[in-house]
């Protein structure tokens, strides 16, 4: 990775290559303008989709880079390994652990030349929920300030045939995305720029996730925030559900929360500016829980299995 140039008031978000100990992950990157960073916000896209999936242009106001960097944040979209400018060089795709791996090589590879403020706070969407889940039970994950994803649970809505998968296989369009009045006209168009194949192996793994889902949960030690939508239909999250995901988990914190007028594309919809400043706002709490702790004090942990849901 070259030196860092200034980030430009009219040019808040640009392009990143990151080098990954030898995989080059392409991303956008937005930066606080004349200050440095409180903290890094990485934001990790699902399934068929790239890093602007967070950079919406529908409409101001609904792009978590641009919303991010006002508000003082540094804000990284990467391209997940298979996606962009890894998909030659990873036509397969990796499995999830390997993708952990690279993920955090990347992120040593940007905190090598970039300021990260106070760190890293993870923000996953539906497949890139779970490379972050993975992430921060990864043995370099105690470093996280936290993590808030969304578009994933442990507990199937869907027959497992119906997941997207191999063969160009995309899943029903309506489950994606809901209905179409909780997305700006424009948002299907610009939409089409963000498609990509899902990888081979991360077809192939989805249908493992709700088993491999609580050996990850009982490794994560930092606060978590889990956001379903209103009008998710992938994933269950009625009352039992919610209970299955949240009792294997050893994260210090977790909450359950709900989006209204939003679809499985959180980002992609009105509600993305909504949703947006939640995540902020978890991690505005994640600084403060950290800050305010006593001297000495070492991060409380809650009984296993119980969430805050804020519903």
């Amino acid at each position: 990775m070259t030196e860092r140039p200034l980030a430009a008031a009219g040019n808040v978000v640009r392009d990143i290559v990151l080098d990954a100990d030898g995989v080059r992950l392409s991303g956008l990157l937005a930066e606080p303008v004349g200050m440095p960073p409180r903290a890094v916000v990485v934001a990790v896209h699902g399934g068929g989709m790239r890093a602007g999936y967070f950079d919406s242009r529908a409409r101001p106001g609904l792009s978590l880079l641009a919303t991010g960097a006002a508000l003082g944040y540094t804000v990284l979209a990467v391209d997940r390994p298979g996606y962009g400018l890894s998909a030659e060089p990873l036509p397969e795709g990796l499995p999830l652990a390997e993708q952990a791996d690279i993920l955090h090589a990347a992120l040593a590879a940007f905190a090598a030349v970039y300021p990260v403020g106070a760190g890293f706070f993870l923000v996953g969407h539906s497949n890139g929920g779970k490379l972050a889940l993975a992430a921060a039970a990864h043995e370099d994950g105690d470093g996280l300030l936290g993590l808030d994803v969304s578009g994933i649970g442990s507990r199937l809505a869907v027959d497992p045939g119906q997941l997207p998968g191999l063969g160009g296989r995309r899943g029903a369009w309506r489950r994606h995305w809901g209905p179409l009045r909780l997305y700006p006209p424009d948002a299907f168009r610009l939409g089409r720029a963000l498609v990509s194949p899902v990888p081979a192996t991360e077809s192939r793994e989805a249908l493992d996730w709700p088993g491999t889902y609580p050996g990850i949960a009982a490794r994560i030690r930092v606060p978590v925030r889990f956001t379903f939508a209103e009008q998710e239909q992938w994933w269950c999250f009625d009352e039992d559900a919610v209970a299955e995901l949240c009792r294997p988990l050893a994260a210090p914190r977790a909450i359950v929360d709900h989006q209204p007028d939003a679809g499985h594309n959180i980002s992609l919809g009105w509600a993305a500016r909504t949703y947006h400043m939640r995540v902020l706002g978890f991690l505005e709490e994640c600084l403060l829980a950290r800050d305010a702790a006593p001297a000495g004090a070492g991060t409380r942990a809650r009984a296993a299995g119980i969430c805050d849901d804020t519903t």
